[in-house]
């Protein structure tokens, strides 16, 4: 996806040749006359812009206070001044205004281009370390979610909601599919934001340390406990205590964690009396809890405790809508930390990444790209950069066309037409005696359409139907059409 650059100016000449400059470049490009239209533009939510080359002299708003209000509405815009005049009190008084860099007219198109790479670089760093500041202070909102998906609407609803009280959580999803990321999120949208945000990974703690590190001990409670300890629960106190893979933890430790949910208080190894904590539980799991249950390995008081606000994140297949804007965001962050140069990826790149199963969802699109950006030799990531990816793929000419991300596609317009007009065996929601349908009989010929019409591709029905892979399995099994798909296929 290309970065916009807004050209304003009002010399329509030099409008031309920047936009020339910028096009050639491989930019998208705006322009504006004056201030006023420039302003209008780069604050537009929908058109926007990712930086914007300034005329300093103009008639009507001045450059100067064109700048001033920009700086004021998108402060991390990055601006870059163009003047024919190259005084050093303007350049000081514009850079302190919050210009990013100054260029004196007439100036070569590659001294533009260069100053607008250098500025989106500039851009991509500041980003980069405000997340990581947001993040370690327990900050992240749902806008620093990508989400565009439509089948991530109902996921950022919940979490929504989710954040709005105390209520424990319990995030479902396979692995990789970013459940920590909504999970701060919910912190950083909550009235607990800014306060401590523990994270335990229960499944990677040693059975015997899991009451210790949980809840803490005393100096000398057992050998080798040569200091006290405080314990995961203290050190949340005030903020929240995410328990990735909850279902991982020995039935001795979750009956403390159980009291610990119920009465706010934890009994460190080895101490006299209880301690009061004050700690929102957000647990996550890739794991069928309800199946635990039933083989004993969980407790059923436990999971119902837990299981207050469940919340299923899609895996990456069910929203590759959001594939190229994670690419970018990945990109982005990657060139920060390695000092790379790589402007994006091609359009064949993401068509590839997109038509990609990603069994390791999110966690390995991040890992596939961080490899891409350390070999790719080009400023554009290519499919020769995806070895592991492009050599199991067919020719990127047979794989379907980017989805338009946060829209549904044609080809979601084109089935639902038929299956609304055809009264035989279709979910119409009208009965031939003019009554309506019961909802749940309208969902099960809805689901039983969509899995003969995707020939029991289930996760390009799930991805259709905008629900959860293991949400559209669960109504399979209530409906019984399972056994109805095995007759047919019989």
């Amino acid at each position: 996806m290309a970065k916009t650059v807004l050209v304003i100016d009002d010399d329509p000449t030099q409008r031309r040749l920047l936009t020339a400059a910028v096009e050639k470049a491989g930019f998208a490009c705006r322009t504006a006359p004056d201030g006023e239209t420039g302003v209008a533009i780069a604050t537009d939510a929908n058109a926007g812009a990712d930086v914007v080359l300034l005329d300093l002299t103009m008639p009507g708003l001045s450059g100067m206070d064109t700048l001033e209000m920009l700086t004021e509405r998108r402060p991390e815009l990055p601006i870059v001044m163009l003047t024919a005049t190259s005084g050093i009190d303007t350049i000081v008084s514009a850079m302190r205004a919050g210009a990013v860099d100054f260029i004196v007219k007439p100036a070569s198109p590659e001294r533009v281009v260069v100053s607008i790479r250098n500025a989106l670089k500039l851009s991509t760093l500041t980003g980069e370390v405000k997340r990581l500041t947001r993040k370690s202070e327990g900050g992240m909102g749902f806008e620093d979610m990508i989400a565009a998906a439509p089948i991530m609407r109902q996921v950022l609803r919940l979490g929504q909601r989710a954040a709005a009280s105390d209520i424990p959580v319990l995030i479902l999803g396979e692995s990789g599919v970013g459940k920590e990321v909504i999970a701060r999120c919910i912190q950083g949208a909550s009235d607990r934001s800014g306060k401590p945000f523990i994270a335990v990974n229960c499944g990677a703690i040693p059975e015997n340390l899991v009451e210790s590190i949980l809840f803490g001990h005393e100096k000398g409670a057992f050998t080798g406990a040569v200091a006290r300890s405080a314990g995961k629960f203290v050190e949340a106190d005030g903020g929240t205590l995410f328990l990735d893979e909850v279902g991982e933890l020995p039935l001795d430790t979750q009956v403390k964690l159980l009291r610990a949910l119920q009465e706010g208080e934890v009994d460190p190894v080895g101490a006299r009396r209880p301690v009061k904590v004050d700690v929102r539980i957000i647990s996550a799991t890739n794991r069928d809890l309800a199946s635990r249950v039933k083989e004993g390995a969980f407790r059923e008081d436990l999971y119902y405790r837990m299981n207050v606000f469940p919340l299923e994140m899609p895996a990456l297949r069910e929203r590759i809508e959001d594939i190229p804007a994670l690419v970018e965001h990945f990109i982005g962050r990657f060139n920060a930390s390695e000092g790379a140069r790589i402007g994006g990826a091609s359009k064949d790149t993401l068509k590839m990444l997109s038509a990609f199963d990603w069994p390791g969802n999110v966690r390995q699109l991040e890992n596939a790209v961080f490899r891409a950006v350390v070999l790719c030799e080009t400023e554009t990531l290519e499919p020769h950069d995806f070895p592991q990816i492009s050599g199991i793929l067919p020719e990127i000419s047979s794989l379907p066309d980017l989805p338009e991300q946060g829209r549904p596609s044609k080809d979601d317009v084109q089935v639902m037409a038929p299956v609304m007009a055809d009264a035989g065996n279709s979910p119409v929601p009208v009965m031939a005696d003019g009554d309506v349908r019961c909802l749940s009989d309208v969902e099960r010929d809805l689901i039983a359409f969509a899995i003969e019409h995707y020939a029991g591709h289930m996760s390009e029905v799930s991805r259709r139907l905008g629900i959860g892979r293991s949400t559209l399995y669960r109504k399979v099994r209530e409906y019984g059409l399972d056994d109805e798909t095995k007759r047919k296929a019989g």
